[in-house]
């Protein structure tokens, strides 16, 4: 299993910008890399996913203001979020899914069997 780090959360206000990262070990190019969130009380949930080859898929809550990206170079999986809302607030989780097909897309908790500890974001009204 690849071992996940992830970093990049704080405090913003609603509209503001925020880029999370999340640096991988192990060989960072067999991976498909996704993004999760967990709001208190409520139940993780997908955000944004990126396949081998870079396809992207990402939650319709989130469709048009987070991009996520990958740099084979740093190891590395980024999640741009901009016009971000009190409702982004959660903890935001990397998770990591080996595959053999470069353009799988996993977007459910059970498909991904590397996981990081786990970033705060809190959006202020």
């Amino acid at each position: 299993q690849v071992q996940l780090v992830e970093s990049g959360g704080g405090l913003v206000q609603a509209g503001g910008s925020l880029r999370l990262s999340c640096v991988a070990s192990g060989l960072f190019s067999d991976y498909a890399m996704g993004w999760f969130r967990q709001a208190p009380g409520k139940e993780r949930e997908f955000v944004a996913v990126i396949s081998r080859s870079a396809y992207t898929d990402y939650a319709d809550s989130v469709k048009g203001r987070f991009t996520i990206s990958r740099d084979g170079a740093k190891n590395t999986v980024y999640l741009q979020m901009n016009s971000l809302k009190p409702e982004d607030t959660a903890v935001y989780y990397c998770a990591a899914r080996r595959s053999f097909r470069s353009t799988f897309l996993p977007r459910t908790i059970d498909a991904f069997n590397s996981w990081g500890q786990g970033t705060q974001v809190t959006v202020s009204s």
